[in-house]
């Protein structure tokens, strides 16, 4: 596996900025999967959805993923809600899921400076009774996919990003632990 971090967990719980906090922290770069498929496309995720469908940003989201399981290391990768579908997601990196209640993320959404944008910018977001259920249906996906889970509810990025840094830490400090019992 490589030396990766890739956050995972529902749009808008806050993977983006814990990913600049990381890198902040640790000096690895970050990248975020929209940013590389809306680079990728030439177009907005929002765009994508309204031209070519869901099923097209999924294809595109697995281009992505092959290419940063071939071409990226020593980076924290911060995936849309949906990547952790992708089939190498576990070849990318070490796999920390962020998790609150989906209450708690849309609050967190509705405060923000730039709401509005922030909601625009999601379009399985502008139903919010699908997107309730298409929560429910993902936190158990998130659960089974992730190497890590780590609560967020209350947390500021940069604690949440400390966590992270903490429970990779002790799960390195555990493995070397056991090589030296051998």
């Amino acid at each position: 596996m490589k030396n990766n971090i890739v956050l995972i967990g529902f749009m808008g719980v806050g993977k983006g900025r814990t990913a600049r906090s990381i890198a902040a922290k640790t000096n690895m770069y970050a990248v975020d999967c929209d940013d590389l498929i809306e680079s990728l496309a030439n177009m907005k995720i929002k765009t994508i959805f309204e031209v070519h469908g869901e099923e097209y940003f999924r294809r595109l989201e697995q281009k992505t993923a092959k290419w940063l399981e071939e071409s990226v290391s020593s980076t924290i990768i911060s995936s849309g809600g949906g990547f952790f579908k992708v089939k190498n997601l576990k070849k990318i990196g070490k796999i920390i899921y962020l998790h609150a209640d989906f209450e708690t993320i849309l609050a967190g959404l509705m405060t923000d400076v730039n709401a509005e944008k922030k909601l625009r910018k999601r379009p399985l977001l502008q139903d919010l009774d699908k997107a309730r259920s298409l929560f429910a249906e993902r936190v158990p996906l998130y659960r089974q996919a992730a190497d890590v889970e780590i609560p967020v509810a209350g947390l500021s990025a940069d604690q949440v990003a400390q966590e992270i840094i903490s429970a990779l830490e002790g799960e390195k400090k555990k493995k070397n632990s056991r090589k030296t019992k051998k």
